[in-house]
């Protein structure tokens, strides 16, 4: 059997060495070994072979100082709260409340726009951004995210809710945390795994540039469903909604870039002046409508509603979220909906909401948890109850990490996690004032606020990189971006994920292996490597270079195949390499397996023409006594 590398020191204890020679004096060093194959399975790895070569002050309590953590009770790791609030202070509740109070100016635009682009009242938005957070904040392990509705979300929502009853959405948002709960309980976090980055970068992307082509219609005040030409597209443009909007994106992006701004030098003012930049940078969402809202207003007051020369938002009905299960049942328009029929309706909406939001929020986690890796299936499990928001009815569409969010709290203060509370109450009280006064905020500016937010998500760098580096993530990701744009996001997704299961199939069944002719002195014969892992699928692979490496050099050496790249040894190798040894004991060639385990070995049948080996010096030795056994045969014949 082979052994794992011996791990060894050249120590001498304090003094004289073990051969006698002080310390200044050259001489060969005396070898430790930490590693003992001839012990039991949990002793190998001991202290016991360089016990003679250590001082009693250099002895090393292995089981004291490297045990494992001792693990948190479970309630402790179900409900989070209670492992941080018991360390909190005033300090960091009086950062987390200015951190609360910034997010909640940034998420109100937002929920507001992203309502709006799932076909929904900006009431279901702004329902999403308070209670999805406040159930967080007792669950959540992740104190950097802002949960509440995204673009991605929104996107999906109206891929699969479009022209449906706001009820179907709501239904939506419950099945979709019921699925992601289910998911972190019986442990599937691993199917996000088989996602390949390039395909998820591509349908980020893909789905920045919907989102920016939903909105161009409202930035620029066209109000008509279709048009048949671009000429008449130009023609519906309203120039007051046009300047409004344009304008409100160049605001919004160069408000982003005072974030950015550098002082040569660095003082008490600058740094106050540099905090006030980012700040206002931060509100730029916020600012650019209140604003433009405040506008509308005055202009209203000195004129009249239908005096305004922008299209408006419509006025959010004073409801608030009750207390019930979501409307499994219900009527719209004649007809009589049951809960086969809404999920008739939502079709594979029920899976791929919730795959793509465990996604995007396991991909925006890892990106901000520097002291651990967080897992999908826990994370499943904290998440789906945000999504369905338990006990409220689930008014809005399903909610996730924002990634245009996620800058904002990380960098506001360090410990965040009563910011995730201050956030949802500020905007829970920011909503009964924007009730009263949403039907002057213009829509030209929520679109912008959309556009602003997501176009920087659209990342395109990685495909000249993906040309250069790897061929078949280049085509996955031009082929799920296209197919994400043409025919929807989910199918986009879909297209990924299956491209490139196939190539981990093709590369499953079409192993790499190096065939070379070696020569050790006067011993020659030809070595058989596999470069890949070998599963039962790439047997047959195997099998065809073995006969192809026989044939061309015409049964003429000795055959070595290394099997260190074997994985699940089973009934396939088994009966192939018996079929291979007797072929080549019909032409007299040896094969040898180099690096097989003594439990794979008891597997094989006894072949006269089948070796065994571990170390090259076996292998040697059993390539020396081929050469003699065959050199009286080949003078014979000769």
């Amino acid at each position: 059997m082979r052994w794992p590398r011996k791990h060894t020191f050249g120590l001498w204890p304090t003094g004289k060495r073990s051969d006698g020679a002080s310390k200044g004096q050259s001489g060969p060093a005396t070898v430790a070994t930490i590693y003992d194959p001839n012990c039991e399975e949990k002793e190998k790895y001991t202290l016991q072979n360089g016990d003679d070569y250590y001082d009693q002050s250099h002895s090393v309590d292995v089981e004291g100082k490297y045990t494992k953590p001792k693990q948190a009770h479970w309630l402790l790791r179900r409900i989070y709260i209670l492992s941080w609030i018991r360390n909190y202070d005033r300090e960091r509740a009086f950062a987390d409340l200015i951190a609360g109070i910034t997010l909640g100016l940034t998420i109100i635009p937002q929920s507001i726009a992203y309502a709006a682009l799932a076909g929904l009242s900006s009431e279901y938005g702004l329902y999403s951004a308070f209670i999805g957070s406040i159930i967080y904040v007792f669950f959540g392990t992740i104190p950097q995210v802002s949960i509440g509705p995204t673009s991605l979300m929104a996107i999906l929502t109206l891929q699969f809710c479009a022209d449906k009853p706001v009820q179907v959405v709501i239904v939506l948002a419950f099945l979709a945390g019921l699925v992601e709960l289910a998911m972190g309980v019986f442990q599937l976090g691993f199917i996000v795994s088989f996602i390949p980055g390039p395909v998820t970068k591509a349908f980020t992307s893909g789905t920045a540039v919907i989102v920016v082509f939903a909105q161009i219609k409202n930035l620029l005040g066209v109000r008509m469903k279709g048009f048949s030409s671009i000429g008449e597209f130009f023609s519906s443009i309203k120039p007051s909604d046009a300047a409004m909007g344009i304008s409100c994106l160049c605001v919004l992006l160069s408000l982003r870039l005072l974030s950015q701004v550098k002082f040569k030098q660095d003082t008490s003012l600058t740094r106050r002046l540099k905090k006030v930049l980012w700040y206002i940078s931060i509100s730029r969402n916020a600012l650019v409508v209140f604003f433009t809202g405040l506008l509308v207003f005055i202009w209203v007051k000195k004129s009249s509603m239908e005096a305004v020369p922008f299209a408006l938002s419509s006025k959010v009905s004073s409801a608030m979220p009750s207390i019930k299960l979501p409307p499994f049942a219900f009527e719209y328009q004649n007809r009589t909906y049951v809960f086969t029929d809404i999920l008739h309706e939502l079709g594979s909406g029920i899976i791929v909401v919730p795959i793509v939001a465990v996604l995007a929020n396991v991909a925006i986690a890892k990106a901000f948890v520097k002291d651990g890796n967080p897992g999908a299936s826990p994370e499943m499990r904290r998440w789906g109850p945000c999504t369905y928001r338990v006990p409220f009815q689930c008014h809005g569409p399903p909610v996730g990490h924002s990634p245009a969010r996620r800058s904002v709290r990380p960098r506001a203060y360090a410990h965040l996690w009563l910011g995730i509370y201050t956030e949802p109450d500020c905007a829970f009280r920011l909503e009964h004032t924007y009730r009263r006064t949403s039907q002057y905020i213009p829509k030209a500016s929520l679109s912008a606020v959309l556009i602003a937010a997501v176009i920087f998500m659209i990342d395109v760098a990685p495909v000249r990189e993906l040309w250069q580096t790897n061929k078949k993530d280049f085509f996955s990701w031009v082929g799920s971006f296209i197919i994400c744009l043409v025919a929807g996001v989910e199918l986009g997704l879909l297209f990924g994920i299956v491209l490139s299961m196939v190539f981990i199939l093709l590369r499953l069944g079409n192993p790499k292996i190096e065939v070379s002719l070696k020569k050790h002195e006067s011993l020659t014969y030809v070595h058989v490597v596999p470069l890949s892992d070998i599963y039962y699928t790439g047997v047959d692979t195997l099998r065809g270079e073995l006969r192809g490496a026989c044939s061309l050099y015409r049964n003429d050496f000795p055959v070595v195949l290394d099997c260190t790249r074997f994985m699940q040894f089973d009934a396939t190798f088994t009966e192939m390499l018996t079929a291979v040894s007797k072929e080549m004991a019909e032409n007299d060639v040896l094969l040898i397996l180099q690096n097989m385990s003594l439990k794979v070995q008891e597997m094989l049948p006894v072949n006269g023409n089948l070796r065994f080996c571990q170390e090259d010096s076996q292998l040697i030795s059993h390539l020396q006594q081929e050469k003699e056994s065959v050199a009286p045969q080949l003078e014979a014949k000769l």
